[in-house]
């Protein structure tokens, strides 16, 4: 039987307060029914660019302060669209927003392309997704479970 809306805990979506810091921001918006994110958009002064050169990682701000609920966190991911047509993408990919962090949300760009790319007031610059997160219990111990893969690291398993 297919997953609908009404069997989940928020039929109607997470609640996720959003705060504007400045009147020109842009509030996260999804764009279409199925997309898993909420498109984020640069907050820039009136009349001002952020220029990216090659190589060059730049804080972008949003204007905006979101309280994401407890037991979730929000992950800032690039977007498709910048990434494979300019290179632009989530330096830090996915940045981890906390749930308790309530300073404003900036988005760290790096410019991969070839090319400088010049960020633009309200231009959608990363996504943000919200999810569960899972508290880990530390247990110290000596020893740990055996499994068919052991210690294999980066590789082990083949292409």
């Amino acid at each position: 039987m297919p997953h609908t809306n009404e069997d989940s805990t928020y039929a109607d979506g997470v609640p996720l307060p959003v705060r504007r810091l400045c009147p020109r921001a842009s509030l996260p918006a999804y764009q279409t029914p199925g997309s898993a994110g909420l498109d984020l958009a640069a907050c820039l002064p009136e009349g001002e660019a952020l220029t990216l050169k090659p190589g060059a990682i730049r804080v972008v701000p949003t204007g905006l302060a979101i309280a994401i609920p407890p037991g979730c966190e929000g992950q800032v991911r690039p977007r498709s669209g910048l990434a494979t047509k300019h290179g632009v993408t989530v330096a830090n990919a996915p940045g981890t927003i906390d749930s308790d962090y309530r300073g404003e949300l900036r988005v760290a760009l790096i410019n991969l392309g070839p090319a400088a790319f010049t960020v633009e007031h309200a231009m959608r610059i990363a996504q943000l997704v919200i999810a569960p997160v899972a508290r880990a219990r530390i247990i110290e111990t000596e020893t740990l479970d055996d499994t068919a893969r052991g210690s294999g690291g980066f590789g082990s398993t083949g292409l």
